[in-house]
Protein backbone atom coordinates (compact mmCIF):
# COMPACT_ATOMS: atom_id res chain seq x y z
CA UNK A 1 0.00 0.00 0.00
CA UNK A 2 1.59 3.47 -0.72
CA UNK A 3 2.58 5.53 1.72
CA UNK A 4 2.62 2.71 4.61
CA UNK A 5 6.49 1.99 5.49
CA UNK A 6 7.72 -0.47 7.80
CA UNK A 7 7.63 1.25 10.12
CA UNK A 8 3.87 1.92 10.24
CA UNK A 9 3.12 -1.92 9.25
CA UNK A 10 4.89 -2.63 12.24
CA UNK A 11 2.86 0.08 14.59
CA UNK A 12 -0.06 -1.71 13.25
CA UNK A 13 0.92 -5.32 13.64
CA UNK A 14 1.47 -4.36 17.19
CA UNK A 15 -1.23 -2.11 17.71
CA UNK A 16 -4.12 -4.90 17.09
CA UNK A 17 -4.67 -8.11 17.42
CA UNK A 18 -4.56 -10.18 14.02
CA UNK A 19 -8.20 -11.29 14.17
CA UNK A 20 -9.22 -7.56 15.33
CA UNK A 21 -7.43 -6.56 11.89
CA UNK A 22 -8.96 -9.02 9.33
CA UNK A 23 -12.09 -7.90 10.63
CA UNK A 24 -11.59 -4.23 10.79
CA UNK A 25 -10.27 -4.55 6.97
CA UNK A 26 -13.41 -6.89 6.30
CA UNK A 27 -15.98 -4.47 7.76
CA UNK A 28 -13.62 -1.45 6.47
CA UNK A 29 -13.72 -0.43 9.89
CA UNK A 30 -11.97 3.27 9.91
CA UNK A 31 -12.66 4.25 13.20
CA UNK A 32 -10.99 0.76 14.63
CA UNK A 33 -8.07 1.69 11.84
CA UNK A 34 -7.87 4.97 13.25
CA UNK A 35 -7.44 3.82 16.96
CA UNK A 36 -3.87 2.28 15.81
CA UNK A 37 -1.21 4.87 16.83
CA UNK A 38 -0.02 6.47 13.34
CA UNK A 39 -2.76 5.49 11.11
CA UNK A 40 -4.91 8.39 9.96
CA UNK A 41 -8.23 8.91 8.34
CA UNK A 42 -6.68 8.85 5.24
CA UNK A 43 -4.74 5.88 5.73
CA UNK A 44 -7.09 3.41 7.42
CA UNK A 45 -9.44 4.20 4.86
CA UNK A 46 -6.59 3.13 1.74
CA UNK A 47 -5.63 0.07 3.83
CA UNK A 48 -9.81 -1.11 4.50
CA UNK A 49 -10.38 -0.41 0.89
CA UNK A 50 -6.97 -1.80 -0.47
CA UNK A 51 -6.83 -4.55 1.76
CA UNK A 52 -10.29 -5.82 1.53
CA UNK A 53 -9.53 -7.71 -1.49
CA UNK A 54 -6.80 -8.77 -1.63
CA UNK A 55 -7.27 -11.00 1.98
CA UNK A 56 -7.38 -14.19 1.02
CA UNK A 57 -10.40 -16.60 2.15
CA UNK A 58 -8.26 -18.73 4.10
CA UNK A 59 -7.02 -15.78 6.37
CA UNK A 60 -10.51 -14.42 6.74
CA UNK A 61 -12.15 -17.83 8.11
CA UNK A 62 -9.09 -18.33 9.99
CA UNK A 63 -9.86 -14.73 11.65
CA UNK A 64 -13.31 -15.69 12.35
CA UNK A 65 -12.74 -18.84 14.15
CA UNK A 66 -9.82 -17.72 16.08
CA UNK A 67 -12.12 -15.53 18.12
CA UNK A 68 -15.75 -16.28 17.78
CA UNK A 69 -18.11 -13.45 18.85
CA UNK A 70 -20.45 -14.23 21.99
CA UNK A 71 -21.93 -12.02 24.57
CA UNK A 72 -18.87 -11.27 26.23
CA UNK A 73 -17.95 -9.67 22.79
CA UNK A 74 -21.44 -8.01 22.47
CA UNK A 75 -21.16 -6.61 26.38
CA UNK A 76 -17.43 -5.70 25.08
CA UNK A 77 -18.35 -3.54 21.90
CA UNK A 78 -21.51 -2.15 23.36
CA UNK A 79 -18.91 -0.66 26.19
CA UNK A 80 -16.39 0.30 23.95
CA UNK A 81 -19.19 2.16 21.64
CA UNK A 82 -20.96 3.68 24.88
CA UNK A 83 -17.35 5.21 26.16
CA UNK A 84 -15.97 6.21 22.78
CA UNK A 85 -19.83 8.61 22.25
CA UNK A 86 -19.32 10.05 25.46
CA UNK A 87 -16.01 11.18 24.10
CA UNK A 88 -13.10 8.83 25.58
CA UNK A 89 -10.24 7.76 23.69
CA UNK A 90 -10.52 4.07 22.56
CA UNK A 91 -7.66 2.57 23.54
CA UNK A 92 -7.74 3.36 27.55
CA UNK A 93 -11.21 2.46 26.99
CA UNK A 94 -10.43 -1.09 25.80
CA UNK A 95 -7.97 -1.59 28.37
CA UNK A 96 -10.61 -0.44 31.56
CA UNK A 97 -12.90 -2.40 29.83
CA UNK A 98 -10.73 -5.70 29.75
CA UNK A 99 -9.79 -5.14 33.43
CA UNK A 100 -13.04 -4.74 34.59
CA UNK A 101 -15.37 -7.28 32.72
CA UNK A 102 -12.15 -9.77 34.04
CA UNK A 103 -13.19 -8.31 37.45
CA UNK A 104 -16.56 -8.58 36.56
CA UNK A 105 -17.91 -11.79 34.41
CA UNK A 106 -21.29 -11.89 33.91
CA UNK A 107 -21.87 -8.85 34.75
CA UNK A 108 -24.88 -6.65 33.25
CA UNK A 109 -24.38 -3.29 30.94
CA UNK A 110 -25.57 -0.96 33.17
CA UNK A 111 -22.95 -2.18 36.54
CA UNK A 112 -20.20 -2.82 33.60
CA UNK A 113 -20.33 0.31 32.43
CA UNK A 114 -20.52 2.14 35.85
CA UNK A 115 -17.21 -0.20 36.77
CA UNK A 116 -15.18 1.10 33.69
CA UNK A 117 -16.44 4.54 34.17
CA UNK A 118 -15.21 4.42 37.66
CA UNK A 119 -12.02 3.01 36.50
CA UNK A 120 -11.43 5.52 33.87
CA UNK A 121 -12.03 8.33 36.34
CA UNK A 122 -8.91 7.10 38.67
Amino acid sequence: ISGIGPKLALSVLSGIEPPDLVRAIQTQDVARLMAIPGVGKKTAERIGLELKDRMPQSLQAAADTMKPAGPEDQLRDDLLSALVNLGYQRVPAEKAIDRELQRLPGAPFEDALRAVLRALMK
